[in-house]
C-alpha cells in the first residue's frame, strides 16, 4: 500500500524529522566543519548571475547564501524553520540576498520545470522517501537544466558513522531508506533514471581538521548534529547502552584519525558529488 503525502503517518513522521533537526547546532557543523562543501557545489553547478536555483534541504544555508553570492536566484528551502531563521540571519550578514521558504523535499512547493539549478549539500539525503525525493528535484528542474548533489558516502566516514549507531537506534519507519544509498552511484542512477539525458559522479574527500580526538568529534556531534542527538536521546535512561555508544563512537573517530592515509589529526570524509543534466 502506497502512502500518500498528506497522510497521517507521513505527516507525523515528517514532524519527527523537522524536531530531529531542530535539536541540538547543525549550523556549528554547516560553518565549522563542513563549509567547504558548498562552494564546491555550486561551481560544479556552474551557477552564476541570472541562475534560477533550488536547494532542497537547505539547512542554515552552506551552499545558497555561495549560490546567491555567485549572482544565482536562490531560493533556499527547509523542513526545518529553525534553521532556515539562522541561515536568513547568515545571509544578511553576507550581504547575501535569497528567499528562504519552509518546504518538505517530497513534496516540494514548487511550479514544474521551475529552476536552472536544483542542488542539495548533505540535505536531501535525508529525506525518508528516496525516489519521492528524487522525483522532485527531476519536476523542478527544467529541461537542459541541472541537478547537483553532494552526498555522504556508505563507505565514507559519516556513512561508517550512520552504521555505528544504527545497532543503537530505532528501526527505521517502513519504506524509509538509509541516508547514505545517496552517495552510491548506482543508487542515484537508479532514482534519476530516464529523468536525466547525463550524469556525472566522482569520489572525493574533505579534509577535517576541528577534532584532535575521537572522544572531541563524539562529543561535538553529541551536542550538534540532530541525527546522533536523536539516538542518544532514543537510548533514555540505558547507561550501558550511552556508554557502549560512546566507546564505539570515539574509537570511529580514532581510527579516522589514525588513518595512514590521512596526514596526523586530520580526518578524510568522503562524499560523491553528482551532476545530472535534465532530460528535455
Amino acid at each position: 500500500m502506497t502512502t500518500t503525502f498528506d497522510s497521517t503517518a507521513d505527516h507525523a513522521l515528517k514532524a519527527r524529522h523537522r524536531a530531529m533537526w531542530a535539536l541540538g547546532d547543525y549550523p556549528a557543523v554547516a560553518t565549522e566543519v563542513i563549509a567547504e562543501l558548498g562552494p564546491i557545489l555550486v561551481a560544479a553547478a556552474g551557477i552564476g548571475p541570472g541562475t534560477t536555483v533550488c536547494d532542497v534541504a537547505a539547512g542554515s544555508g552552506n551552499a545558497s547564501i555561495p549560490a546567491a553570492l555567485a549572482g544565482g536566484e536562490v531560493t533556499a528551502t527547509d523542513l526545518c524553520p529553525d534553521l532556515l531563521e539562522v541561515g536568513q540571519a547568515a545571509a544578511e550578514r553576507a550581504g547575501a540576498t535569497l528567499q528562504w521558504r519552509e518546504a518538505d523535499a517530497e513534496n516540494m512547493p514548487c511550479a514544474d520545470a521551475r529552476y536552472d539549478v536544483t542542488m542539495s549539500c548533505v540535505g536531501v539525503m535525508f529525506a525518508p522517501h528516496h525516489q519521492r525525493a528524487a522525483d522532485e528535484l527531476l519536476r523542478i528542474t527544467r529541461p537542459g537544466g541541472t541537478i547537483a548533489l553532494i552526498s555522504w558516502t556508505p563507505e565514507g566516514f559519516i556513512g561508517r558513522m550512520f552504521a555505528t549507531m544504527k545497532p543503537y537506534a530505532p528501526p527505521p519507519p517502513p519504506g524509509a531508506s538509509p541516508p547514505p544509498l545517496w552517495g552510491n552511484e548506482e543508487h542515484v542512477r537508479a532514482l534519476l533514471g530516464a529523468g536525466v539525458s547525463s550524469l556525472h559522479a566522482a569520489r572525493r574527500t574533505l579534509k577535517v581538521d576541528r577534532f584532535a580526538s575521537g572522544a572531541e568529534f563524539r562529543d561535538f556531534f553529541k551536542a550538534t548534529y540532530g541525527p546522533t542527538i536523536a539516538v542518544y536521546t532514543a537510548l533514555g535512561d540505558d547507561a550501558e547502552k550511552v556508554t557502549a555508544l560512546d566507546a564505539d563512537l570515539a574509537a570511529l573517530g580514532d581510527a579516522a584519525l589514525c588513518d595512514g592515509a590521512s596526514p596526523e589529526g586530520v580526518m578524510e570524509w568522503e562524499y560523491l558529488l553528482v551532476t545530472a543534466t535534465r532530460d528535455s
